[in-house]
Parts: structure tokens; sequence; C-alpha cells
């Protein structure tokens, strides 16, 4: 927008400059406009302006000299000496000619001086020959100027904080991306050029950094060595679980357009060679920006391919496996507009999208926005985050933390270390996500102690859809599953060799402060005697009934006894204390039975199942605490044959 604007008022100014003539009859002024005008054919901006303020110089009447320094200033981002001009000409202008006001009225607004815009328009407005004719789009720019003076009326309260030394430095630091435990923070760094710099026409370089987080604080920044090259890398994001990073890459020898979408896996501490993530992802147009999300499978960037709403847009795929992408698709609106939609980041909450929007309501020529993905698939209607997070200039690469309560984002205030750097800040309540938390820990074989890889799915229960899916590092054994805490989850660890492990998170109502988990998990090797506890099998309050809920943990008993055709279980089931013993053999064996019917209609043969009630005679833990108590209503299985 603001590139047609400019383009639009420097014809008009143009036009206004040979309908009105020279205004001015000293001579020297008149010579010093004429080689003003030369070099802004020329295209040298800089030497067009120092003319055009000898001009002014020469004679301080001189409208048409104004007018062009405003419009050189104006293109080179000299936002209050382009404002200065354009009053200067206004009040030099004997005249009053009308569309002055508005060129003033337009530099204000775009320099972030709203209440000096509207004076301006209101102007305009009341001198305009024909006020019916004045173009609805100058009229919306007086009421956007109105707006912004009430967001600036009403700021939000929060403070920067600069992430210091060990992040940032002299040179261009944006585009942050961190893992969901908050222990790893990658980004973009622009440094001059050297002389293995192998883009012809840059002058500079983008590569890689990160930093790793060690008791609250932020360790010296480390060159990205495995991913950085010496061609432009940029624009990455790291999936919730920190095992993969998709980045951008331009103007490489394999690449399909101008910018690519690359991919990598990290095993243990090292990152794989990237690969490109080739077609239909890429194109021969621009594509940049990825952003994971909750379910570390589905990825959203930015593309300007045809088929969108506007120029450049949000799209998404699915990465099926490793370097496999489905064809991409546009999200559509209300979130893509006419104009570019930039600079997304998706919640590991895996509803709340943060964007870069240069076409909706905003306070400058881009703000950043957040939106929400409904349950129907449909998204909210973006809302603007409001200032001073947004402000006249160009905001953007914001991300937020698992717990919902910080934003990291990129700033060239001052007081920096040199031209952006990285902050972070407090996000306020009403512009958070749902918070977060984690499952962290290690998983290895229980006899030897190995280090495993097993596949993690965090399931919701309610629905029977897949949240989130990941595995352990097959080095280290180390994993991260983000639990969004608004719901009840079930989550399975799968390895094909062993017994699968089975956990809950009975986090069903929203909160601002859960403290993550940290379990170290041991799979079983399948043997005879082993056995395991199935934690998302449930019944009602003294009942036998199975819950629909537990539909996805007993289809994984039958997908791994399918996977084990000579496995024969027992199924057992076991109640706390309270009732009497009688009551509680009845109960358990009723319950045990219930799961060895589902077991037969799954297609399991009745020949490999056995069923038992135990009551309370086996406790696992103390039934004098409800926690205790809830440990031993259980339901289990134990296997007789492999």
């Amino acid at each position: 927008m603001k590139r047609i604007l400019s383009a639009i008022i420097l014809f008009l100014c143009i036009a206004t400059v040979g309908a009105q003539g020279e205004s001015s009859s000293n001579a020297a002024a008149v010579k010093y406009f004429k080689k003003a005008q030369k070099a802004l054919q020329s295209k040298d901006l800089q030497l067009s302006l120092s003319y055009a303020e000898m001009a002014v110089k020469k004679d301080p009447h001189y409208v048409e000299a104004y007018l062009l320094a405003a419009e050189d200033a104006l293109f080179m981002g000299m936002c209050e000496k382009s404002c200065y001009y354009y009053t200067q000409a206004i009040n030099a202008d004997t005249k009053h000619y009308y569309k002055h006001y508005y060129f003033a009225a337009y530099q204000y607004m775009k320099c972030g001086k709203p209440d000096t815009a509207v004076m301006y328009f209101e102007e305009y407005f009341r001198r305009h020959p024909n006020p019916s004719g004045i173009a609805a789009a100058v009229r919306n720019d007086n009421e956007l100027c109105k707006w912004r003076i009430e967001q600036m009326s009403h700021p939000l309260d929060i403070s920067l904080h600069n992430m210091g030394a060990n992040i940032n430095s002299e040179w261009e630091e944006y585009l942050p991306a961190i893992t969901a435990d908050e222990s790893m923070l990658i980004y973009t760094v622009q440094r001059p050029r050297d002389k293995q710099t192998r883009c012809p026409r840059c002058l500079s370089e983008e590569d890689f950094y990160y930093s790793k987080q060690q008791n609250g604080e932020w360790q010296p920044r480390e060159f990205l060595s495995n991913i950085n090259t010496h061609f432009n890398e940029g624009g990455q994001c790291i999936s919730p679980d920190g095992k993969y990073m998709i980045f951008t890459a331009c103007d490489r020898d394999e690449g399909f357009g101008s910018c690519d979408l690359y991919w990598s896996k990290r095993i243990g501490d090292n990152w794989s060679k990237p690969k490109n993530c080739g077609k239909p992802v890429n194109t021969k147009y621009w594509e940049s920006q990825p952003t994971f999300g909750a379910d570390g499978r589905t990825i959203y960037f930015i593309s300007a391919r045809p088929g969108g709403v506007g120029k450049k847009d949000i799209w998404r795929t699915y990465m099926v496996e490793d370097g496999v992408f489905t064809e991409p698709e546009n999200i559509g609106k209300p979130i893509n507009t006419m104009e570019d939609e930039v600079s997304a980041y998706f919640h590991p909450d895996g509803k709340t999208m943060y964007f870069v929007s240069y076409g909706h309501k905003g306070m400058g020529d881009a703000d950043i926005f957040y939106t929400v993905l409904n349950e129907d698939g449909t998204w909210m209607e973006p809302v603007n985050m409001g200032y001073p997070i947004n402000t006249y200039a160009e905001e953007f690469s914001l991300v937020v933390n698992a717990a919902g309560d910080k934003a990291y984002f990129s700033s060239d205030k001052e007081g920096g270390y040199g031209n952006l750097d990285l902050y972070w800040f407090e996000l306020p309540k009403h512009l958070r996500p749902s918070p977060v938390t984690y499952l962290k820990g290690r998983i290895f074989d229980a006899e030897d102690k190995s280090p495993l890889a097993a596949k993690f799915e965090l399931v919701d229960l309610k629905t029977g859809n897949i949240v989130t899916c990941s595995t352990s590092d097959p080095v280290t054994g180390e994993f991260l599953v983000c639990i969004p805490t608004d719901k009840l989850y079930a989550l399975n660890a799968v390895n094909e060799k062993y017994l699968f492990y089975s956990e809950n998170f009975q986090i069903e109502s929203i909160h601002t402060n859960v403290e993550p988990y940290q379990k170290d998990i041991a799979l079983k090797r399948i043997n005879i005697g082993e056995s395991v506890v199935l934690k998302n099998v449930f019944f009602d309050t003294d009942k036998s009934t199975l819950k629909e809920e537990s539909q996805t943990e007993l289809d994984r008993v039958v997908a791994l006894m399918k996977e084990n055709p000579r496995m024969k279980v027992e199924i057992g089931g076991h109640t706390d204390n309270v009732g009497t013993e009688e009551y509680n053999q009845k109960l358990s064996s009723e319950r045990a039975k219930a799961v060895y019917t589902y077991l037969i209609k799954a297609g399991i043969e009745a020949s490999r199942l056995t069923y038992k009630g135990y009551g309370e005679t086996k406790p696992i833990a103390d039934n004098d605490t409800e926690e205790g108590r809830a440990q031993n209503r259980r339901t289990e299985f134990t296997i007789t044959a492999c």
C-alpha cells in the first residue's frame, strides 16, 4: 500500500508543479530547482534534495521547491524532513492550493502523527472544490487516523527487554524461533558480506545463530555451522518438539525459484544436511517464512504463487513423512487480504496464529495481528495487537513461548546494540494464546538402559484426533511433547519391539501457570509376565460400561496384538478399598470383561484373551490418599504367551 500511495503522490506533485508553473521570480532559486528536477530524473534523490534545499534558501516562498524537497525526503525515508517541507509548502502557498493539504496529511499519517494528519485532512475536505468527488479511500484514511489516535491514547502496558550481548550485536538480529521448553533460540543474523559470500549482488549475508538457555541465562550465541552456507539462510522455524527445522534459502543452484523452503532434522546435537522441500511446496515464485503447526506436521508458509487472495499469502501444507509434503492450500480469508501477509507464527496451543499484514487495519505499514482457528476449521477475524506493539513503522517476526506469557520479536528501537535487535516482553493477558505445558525426558530400554527411538502421539480423548506427534531422539532418547492445557489427553509412546507406554493428562480447564512434566520412560520388551497399565481406559463411577474416551487406548492394544500374532494376554481389573471386598471383586471382574469383549469385537481371537477381576487385592499405591486410590483403580494387561 505504501508503495502505491507514494507513487500516486509523486505523480500528483509533478502534475501540480506543471499546472502551477514556477512560482519563483528568483533566478538563482529557479536555477537550483531545475538542477533538482534533473537530479530526480537521474534518480539521485540526495542530490535532488540538496538542490531543492538551496532553492528554498534563495526563495523562502518557492512552493514547488518545497514540494520537491518533501518528495525527495519521503522516498529516502526521512519522515520528519518530508513533513516539514510539506508544511512549508502550505505556508508559502498564497493561493492555498487544496491538494497540498492532502499531500501533507498523507505524509504526517505515514510518519506516525495521526493528529496532525487529521487536521490537514479536514482542511483538504473543507477546501476541495467538489466535496462529493473526494475519493472514498481518502476519507477512509482520515477515519483510520482517528482510529490510530484512539489506539495511541490507550497504550498497552508493556516493557521491552533487550536480550543482551550474548544474543545481539552491531549487526541485525531478527526472525527468532524458540523451542517449547525455551531451552534453545535460533535466529537470523545479517552481517556484512565477506570474500566467501556467494551472492554476487548482495552487500550482506544472512546466517543462522543459536543460543542455549541455562539457569535462566542465554549463553553466548554460536554459529549454526552445519546449516549455514555462503548463500543466504533465514526465516526459520522449529517444530514444537525441537526435532525439525524448516528455513528459507535463496538463489541456490538446486532451487525452484528465487527463495525456497528447506528442511533439516536434529539427531543428538547435530542437524542433518538440509534438503529442498521440493514440489509441490516450492515453485518458481517466492516461498519463505514457515511455521509449524502444533502437531509437528502441519506447516504454514508465505508464498507469492498465483491462486491466492492477494500478493503474498499464508499457505498450508502437511509433511506426511520426512521430506514428503502435500499440495499446499491457501488458508484464505479473513486472514489473507489483497495486500501482503507475512511472518506467520502458529502457537503450539494448536489454534492461535500471529502474523504480519499490510492489508488489515493497522497503525502503520505492517502490523502484527492474531487470530484463532475455530473447531470447525474456520478462522476468527484477525485482531490488531495494539499500540505500542504496533506503531507507524514496520513490525514483524513475533513468536510466543509455550506458556503464552512471553513474546519475542525484533526491533530497531533506540538503545540497542545496533540496527535490529531481539527483544522480549510480557504479553498482555488478552493477547495470550492458551498456555501449553510439555512432557520432557528420556526414553530407554528397561533392561539395559540404552536410548530408544519411539513414536509419541498426543490424542484428544473426546474427539480421537491426534493433537501432536513426535519421536524421541535415536541417539540420546530425549523427547519433548507439547500439551495444550484445556482438554483431556492420552499420550502413547510406541516402539514396535516393545510394549507401549500409556499416560493421561486431565488438564480440562485453562491454566496460566502449569509446571512442565519431567519423566524418564523405560519401555519393556515383549516378554511373558510383562504388563501395561491402561491409563486411558475409563469407566463411570461404580459402573463397568466403557466410556467413549477409552477407544484410543484399546485400539492401541488391538494394534499391538495384531502386530504380534502369537501374543496372548490376561486383562486384569483392579479397584481401591472403598466398599466391600465382594463388591470390589465383582466390579473389577465386570470391568475386565468389558475390555475383553471390546478386544474380541475388534478382531482379536477369544483364544488369545482371558480376563480376571482382582478387586482390592493388588494395590500399587497407598489407599489412604485420593491420589493413591486413583492409581489402584486401574485396568492392565499382562502377557501370558508370546
